[in-house]
Parts: C-alpha cells; sequence; structure tokens
C-alpha cells in the first residue's frame, strides 16, 4: 500500500494531480484541499490510498490523515465506491462530515452530487457504528442549534453545503438566530 506520497506537484489535470516523486509522475485523484496545498508549492506531501481492482490501479489524494481515514471508512459502505467516497470527502471536512453521521444528518450527504436519499441513509446507518456512537444517543445541545440555524439557511434558499459553509465562520456557541443572522451579513 502506498500510504503517503511526498514531491513535486508538476500539474493539474482534469483527472486529477500529477506529482514527480523521484523522477516518476504519479497521478492522483485528489481532494480540493489537497488540490490547495500542492498548489503553488515546490514540494508536497499527502495522504494516499491505493484503490486495486482487477483492471486499474486508482491512487487517491489528501490533504490529511482525516480525510483519508474518512475515505477508507466510507469504502466500506454497501453501494459506495471511490469515486462517490472522493466526492463525500471533497463535499465538506471531514470533522462536519463525521459530526453528520454521528446526528444521522442524511440532507448533509443528500447535498452532495451523485448522492441519493438511499446512499445517504446506508453511509449513516452503517457508519454510525463504526465511529462508536450509540444508536439511540440525542443530539447534543450544541447541535440541536446548529441544524436549527442550517435549516434555516436551507429555508432562505441556501443549499446544505453552502449553509453548513456559511456556519463554520460563526461563533459555535451563540444562539441558533444569532448564527443565522451573522452568516447571512457576512454572506451579504
Amino acid at each position: 500500500m502506498i500510504a503517503t506520497l511526498r514531491g513535486k506537484p508538476v500539474a493539474q489535470r482534469p483527472d486529477g494531480l500529477v506529482l514527480d516523486v523521484g523522477g516518476v509522475g504519479y497521478l492522483l485523484q485528489a481532494t480540493p484541499r489537497a488540490l490547495r496545498r500542492a498548489s503553488g508549492v515546490g514540494e508536497v506531501a499527502l495522504e494516499t490510498y491505493l484503490h486495486v481492482r482487477e483492471d486499474t490501479l486508482q491512487l487517491f489524494g489528501f490533504a490529511d490523515t482525516a480525510e483519508r481515514e474518512l475515505f477508507e471508512l466510507l469504502l466500506s459502505v454497501q453501494g459506495v465506491g471511490p469515486k462517490v467516497a472522493l466526492a463525500i470527502v471533497s463535499g465538506s471536512p471531514p470533522a462536519e462530515l463525521r459530526r453528520a453521521i454521528v446526528l444521522e444528518d442524511t440532507a448533509c450527504f443528500e447535498a452532495i452530487p451523485g448522492i441519493g436519499r438511499k446512499t445517504a441513509q446506508r453511509v449513516v446507518l452503517e457508519l454510525k457504528e463504526k465511529l462508536g456512537a450509540a444508536p439511540d444517543a440525542p443530539a447534543s445541545d450544541g447541535d440541536a442549534p446548529h441544524l436549527v440555524a442550517r435549516d434555516a439557511l436551507v429555508g432562505l434558499g441556501y443549499s446544505v453545503l453552502e449553509a453548513e459553509k456559511a456556519l463554520a465562520q460563526v461563533d459555535p456557541d451563540l444562539p441558533a438566530e444569532e448564527r443565522v443572522r451573522l452568516a447571512l451579513r457576512r454572506a451579504a
């Protein structure tokens, strides 16, 4: 298994990032965070995952261990292949995706292109146990205002991902109404 690669980013193509490691160019399908880390630097180290199939070898690149670990967890879900797993990991930071799994927030996954309701439900159902959350655990008091604020922004026309990104920039200790107000102010 190729766990990490350190090398010189030589090209960003539509099908991925080419990383020159000791004179060998590796093509990595990478997350947006990994692509940003590789942009404009002389050398970069990326976490990787080698997906082996009968007819192909695919190398995936990640900005950090958290992205790679979540990608590997997603591959264990029935019906989720490497392209879907990469799309999910590329959609939001790993901590947000883990939070969505624990809170059974399927809307967060359904907002990702290519992810339908059944796949989102399978991701939540199968990974909630693997992340160690009690199946009947209610959302914590800190999570409820976040979900209320996110749902309010979605009601105002934001996509789930846009709402999550807007709320990531405001103080999580504020009440839901204040979070929405600040998120709208920053977007304007």
